[in-house]
C-alpha cells in the first residue's frame, strides 16, 4: 500500500505493512523536520518576481510549512507570495523595503489568488491565518492595551506621553492651529457652545471686541478700552451716549 500525504502539511503517511526496516528514517523526517518547521520553524524567503510561490513538497522540506516566514526581494517593487490552498497561521516578517502581500493560491505552486490576501508594509511583522482560501490578520481586536513606550506620530500615535509635546510633535501651535484658552488666534472658523464655556475668561473676537467678567460686572471692551458694563442688577453704563430705537 502507497504513502499518502496529510492535507493540510504535506506529512508523509506511511501505508499499512509498507518501508519495513525503513520507517524509521520517514517518521524522523516527519516528526524532526516537518512537524518541527510548522510549530516553531523560520525560513528566509527570497523573492525574485512580483508573483512568487512559496515551495511546497509532500513529504520533504519546503517553504510554506513553516511558522515563521522573513520576506526579502530583489524586485525593487512590491510582491506578492502564494501559499498553498490550505489552513494556516503563519508570522510573516517584511524584511524588504516594499509591501508584500500574502494570498493563499488555487494549487499548489500556483500564483493565483484563491481569496483576499494580506498587504505587510516595509519593516513589520505580522501573525496571519488562513481558512484555504482567505488569508485574514490573526489579532484585530484588543480589550485593552499597554505601551511600554509612546507609539510613533507614523504609527496613528502622537510620539508623546504629554499634551504639550504631542502637540509638537503633530505640528500643533495653540493660537495658530488651535484657538488659544481666550479664544484669539488661529484663522477660520471656530464653533463655540457658549452653553458650556463655563471657565472662559471672556469672549473675544479678530475685529478687537472683547467681553469680560470681572466680579459682579460684565465689561465690553473695545481695542482695549472698556465702553460699557453691565452689573449683577441688570444696570446697563455706556462710555458715550445710548441710542434706544435706532437703526443698526
Amino acid at each position: 500500500m502507497a504513502s499518502t500525504y496529510s492535507p493540510n502539511l504535506r506529512v508523509e503517511l506511511i501505508g499499512t505493512g509498507d518501508q519495513a526496516g525503513t520507517w524509521g528514517s520517514t517518521t524522523n523526517t516527519n516528526l524532526g523536520t516537518l512537524m518541527e518547521s510548522a510549530v516553531s520553524g523560520y525560513v528566509s524567503v527570497s523573492v525574485v518576481s512580483a508573483n512568487q510561490a512559496l515551495t511546497a513538497l509532500n513529504g520533504a522540506n519546503d517553504q510554506s510549512r513553516y511558522l515563521i516566514l522573513d520576506l526579502t526581494t530583489t524586485t525593487g517593487a512590491n510582491f506578492a507570495v502564494y501559499a498553498p490552498p490550505s489552513p494556516k497561521t503563519y508570522i510573516v516578517t517584511n524584511s524588504s523595503a516594499y509591501t508584500a502581500s500574502v494570498y493563499n493560491s488555487v494549487a499548489l505552486g500556483n500564483t493565483t489568488a484563491a481569496g483576499t490576501g494580506v498587504a505587510i508594509p516595509s519593516g513589520k511583522t505580522m501573525t496571519i491565518w488562513s481558512d484555504g482560501d482567505n488569508m485574514a490578520v490573526q489579532i484585530d481586536h484588543l480589550p485593552t492595551l499597554s505601551l511600554t513606550s509612546d507609539l510613533a506620530v507614523v504609527d496613528g500615535g502622537t510620539g508623546a506621553s504629554d499634551a504639550v509635546t504631542a502637540r509638537t510633535n503633530l505640528g500643533l501651535t495653540i493660537g495658530t492651529n488651535v484657538p488659544s484658552p481666550t479664544g484669539t488666534g488661529a484663522s477660520g472658523s471656530w464653533n463655540i457652545n457658549a452653553a458650556t464655556a463655563s471657565t472662559a475668561n471672556n469672549i473675544a473676537n479678530s475685529g478687537g471686541w472683547s467681553v469680560t467678567p470681572s466680579g459682579t460686572n460684565l465689561f465690553f471692551n473695545y481695542n482695549g478700552t472698556n465702553v460699557a458694563k453691565l452689573d449683577s442688577s441688570g444696570n446697563f453704563t455706556a462710555k458715550a451716549n445710548v441710542t434706544a430705537f435706532g437703526t443698526v
